[in-house]
């Protein structure tokens, strides 16, 4: 009996273990990134498009009011925006003059987050004085009230499903009928927790993603405007912590595994890949982190009682140890998954708030970790091999007490996962010094080139190529040049070109990713002859 869960978990964590070790690093997955824009950021236009369009790497969900366009005045201009296949467009409904427009934007990114920004581009000319007060990027930092809600929402998930899964699987079928109304007890207060704040949350969510005051949950549009997950995940934990809460144990085992894996379909589980992978490691998290904190509060529950009567304390103390192991290591497996496959990188591990509180969380767990293997190896032993009921009292009470301490800093874990679930792997960018430059040189034939992208950030940047014969005067190529930009990752296409004078071509680009960027120059400079060069540059 002691050695099939050992056999049942193993089986489990082999091929997890191979999945983490052979499949490659994926790049991070958080938030939706723009890729490109049409027209470019900066761009001058002769006439004013009919409509703008940003692409993106991946869906993102429309917000409602989310995309507003103004002149150079600040005055609002009619426009009008639908969402789909990753692309946001905007279109203009009136007639603009010449001048800058900026269009200030909103979205929802495939975890849950938002993003924003603003996008400005010229009819005729640039004007000189652009006054755009809310050309900014808005609030997209969560609120702390909702980390406090997922807190309590999480805690009361695993107590009230780990405490229910305890009674099903660790309690003998002859327990006293007083230790089953006391869990019974804790799995519904703790369910009651759990519903509440998963429902309190919806409405912290709307006004987070959609960036709206409070006055605005009095509107439909508010509701409409969310994901159907942010309704279907806290009704599955409902009608989970429902089943869970029986006495049968199969609707109980049934309900627990529902209420756990509603989490996992929504936030950085969404964005990361593979899709299905990363959701079935989340879900074996959350299995593993109620089975451990639940199990300590049932424990907690029954056994001083339990030892203090006979032996059978001692039974389901064993019982529940021999699972306790593959449970830390499932927890180990899981955790390192989802962080990898999330973060995909050491730079959103070391330079973000999400790797900050991700290293707080590991560091919290391992106290945990130490004091579980004290009551292991230590405590355990030593509540088995009492023969009398008052060493047994004595031996169960201290390890009633540390194994308190052991959930309590569980639930300092849960607090941290609070704030965690909803701060984003992606690496904040400095503004606080300029960005520099790059320059780079190619020979075209008889041409010398020089190529700059101006700055060497992740964002909008121009690239400009300017045109050289072997006297330093300015030099043009049978036609016009062509470039094109991409990484290994991302193709960014033939940039469009502007003729700034003699020999000089420039384009506006958005860099969506850092990296590596490759830039391929083309000119055709004779009728026959058509170099292809390509130069590199490193953006951080």
């Amino acid at each position: 009996m002691s050695r099939f869960p050992g056999r049942v978990l193993a089986a489990l964590l082999l091929p997890l273990t191979a999945l983490l070790v052979l499949a490659p690093a994926p790049p991070a997955a958080a938030h939706a990134t723009l890729i490109a824009t049409d027209p470019g950021e900066g761009a001058v236009l002769e006439t004013a498009p009919e409509q703008v369009t940003f692409s993106f790497n991946e869906s993102v969900l429309g917000v409602s009011a989310g995309t507003t366009v103004f002149d150079a005045t600040g005055a609002e201009i009619a426009s009008s925006a639908r969402v789909g296949d990753g692309q946001l467009v905007v279109s203009l409904d009136e007639e603009v003059g010449d001048g800058t427009l900026v269009v200030v934007w909103r979205l929802v990114s495939e975890d849950g987050h938002p993003i924003g920004g603003s996008l400005r581009f010229s009819v005729g000319a640039p004007s000189d004085v652009v006054d755009v007060p809310s050309a900014d990027d808005g609030d997209t930092d969560a609120p702390v009230l909702l980390g406090v809600l997922r807190w309590l929402a999480y805690v009361g998930l695993l107590v009230a499903a780990g405490v229910a899964a305890f009674a099903a699987l660790f309690l003998p079928a002859d327990g006293v009928d007083a230790e089953r109304a006391r869990l019974r007890r804790t799995t519904r207060l703790a369910a009651v927790v759990a519903v509440l704040a998963w429902w309190a949350a919806v409405p912290l969510v709307a006004l987070y993603q959609l960036g709206l005051p409070a006055s605005a949950l009095t509107a439909w549009s508010t509701w409409s405007a969310l994901a159907a997950w942010e309704y279907v995940v806290p009704a599955a934990v409902t009608i989970g912590l429902g089943l869970a809460a029986a006495s049968r144990r199969g609707p109980v085992l049934v309900g627990c595994l529902v209420a756990l894996a509603a989490p996992s379909l929504t936030g950085h589980t969404r964005a990361a890949t593979p899709e299905a992978l990363v959701i079935a490691v989340d879900v074996l998290h959350l299995v593993a982190g109620a089975l451990w904190l639940g199990g300590l509060v049932a424990l907690v529950l029954v056994l001083r009682d339990r030892a203090g009567r006979d032996e059978t304390g001692a039974e389901v103390l064993a019982r529940f140890s021999t699972w306790a192991a593959g449970i830390l290591a499932m927890l180990v497996v899981a955790g390192s998954v989802m962080a990898w496959r999330v973060a995909g990188s050491w730079g959103a591990l070391l330079d973000t708030t999400y790797g900050t509180l991700l290293f707080v969380k590991v560091l919290v767990v391992l106290v945990a970790i130490a004091i579980a293997a004290w009551n292991r190896f230590r405590l355990v032993p030593r509540l088995r091999a009492a023969a009398r009921r008052p060493e047994r009292g004595e031996a169960a009470g201290l390890l009633v007490r540390t194994t308190f301490a052991e959930a309590g800093v569980l639930v300092v874990v849960l607090l941290v996962t609070g704030f965690l679930v909803d701060r984003s792997p992606d690496p904040e960018v400095s503004v606080s010094a300029p960005a520099s430059s790059g320059s780079e040189s190619v020979q075209l034939d008889e041409i010398d080139a020089e190529v700059t992208l101006d700055p060497l950030v992740v964002g909008p940047a121009t690239l400009t190529l300017t045109m050289t014969d072997d006297a330093g005067q300015p030099a043009e190529g049978f036609e016009s040049p062509r470039m094109s930009l991409s990484t290994e990752d991302v193709d960014l296409g033939a940039v469009s070109l502007t003729n700034l004078g003699p020999g000089i071509y420039s384009g506006e680009v958005v860099l969506p990713t850092a990296g590596t960027w490759e830039v391929q120059v083309s000119l055709r400079t004779t009728e026959f002859d058509n170099p292809v060069r390509t130069v590199t540059f490193e953006v951080p």
